[in-house]
């Protein structure tokens, strides 16, 4: 009898396993059915999210400012010792020296204007000079023959246009022989502390690849540039990033992984990436090597750049 009992038990047991499972069994198609339409729904909202973050890479003109703004800021920090790179005492040797400069470098130009300055050191001595022996002066820093009709046709306006004095503004600087917008900028800013913007090819560069604009005429350049900065920051602005394009954002391969401004280019990675490989690339002071200027300021000297040698030196 007990075990008659025993064993209806384990049967009525065993009927409710089958049936628990049976029920199972039924939930599950159910639970599959959900799961999957889980699935569906996220594969259908993936291709919304793409297009909803395309909008937010377009730039509005006040993320534009601040975002350039900010750069300057950044690199006014990295470089606050930041100045003309031509040796000059006066105007008439920056106006000069700045003409000197197309085609070639600072350094060069700083290496060549001792001798030019020693032997005529007013507009009236270069305007009165001998070509040929202008010429022979200035061989080393390229295209010698068009540089000395320039600079001694300039020192002959100054001369016979503005009484042997270099103008302060722009309007007469652009009269002179070899002197366009760029060089009158230089010379405005850093000899009569007079804002202007100096679009060379380090400006031109950097500005587009920060998409500060998309504009190639220098002209353009000027004017979409001074538009997203205070007129007072002008000159300094050139400064900064011309020194940043000369020692760290080079034209051919851009030291990336050494940028402090990185975080906010959207050229980075346009460059090498590696910080070691990228600190390699560093030029002048940034790569611990001299700088352009035989006599550099001061402030950049105790910054612990380090003067260029002359001419023919070691």
């Amino acid at each position: 009898m007990g075990e008659q009992n025993s064993g209806g038990g384990k049967s009525k047991g065993e009927k409710a396993v089958k049936a628990t499972k049976k029920a199972a069994v039924k939930k599950a198609p159910e639970v599959v059915k959900k799961a999957a339409a889980k699935k569906v729904a996220v594969k259908k909202a993936a291709p919304a999210k793409k297009v909803a973050v395309k909008p937010a890479k377009a730039e509005s003109a006040t993320a534009l400012v601040r975002r350039a703004r900010r750069i300057n800021r950044e690199l006014a920090e990295v470089y606050p010792y930041a100045h003309p790179e031509l040796d000059f005492t006066n105007p008439f040797q920056l106006v000069v020296a700045t003409v000197l400069s197309a085609q070639t470098t600072d350094l060069r130009v700083n290496q060549t204007t001792p001798a030019l300055f020693a032997k005529y050191p007013t507009p009236e001595d270069l305007a009165a000079a001998n070509p040929e022996e202008v010429e022979e002066i200035l061989r080393p820093t390229g295209f010698f023959r068009a540089k000395t009709k320039s600079v001694i046709g300039l020192s002959k306006a100054l001369v016979e246009q503005f009484g042997g004095e270099v103008p302060g503004k722009l309007e007469d600087l652009v009269k002179l022989p070899g002197v366009g917008r760029k060089t009158a900028f230089v010379v405005l800013g850093n000899a009569f502390g007079r804002p202007g913007i100096t679009v060379d090819t380090h400006f031109q560069r950097l500005v587009r690849r920060w998409r500060w604009t998309d504009e190639t005429d220098p002209d353009k350049i000027e004017a979409a540039i001074g538009a997203l900065f205070p007129k007072s920051d002008w000159t300094d602005l050139s400064h900064h990033v011309i020194w940043h394009g000369r020692r760290i954002c080079h034209a051919r391969k851009p030291a990336c992984g050494a940028c402090p401004i990185a975080p906010l280019c959207p050229a980075y990675g346009e460059g090498e990436t590696d910080p070691e490989k990228a600190r390699k690339l560093l030029k002048y002071e940034k790569g611990g090597f001299p700088g352009q200027r035989l006599n550099p300021p001061q402030s950049y000297l105790d910054a612990g750049g380090k003067a260029a040698p002359p001419l023919g030196a070691g």
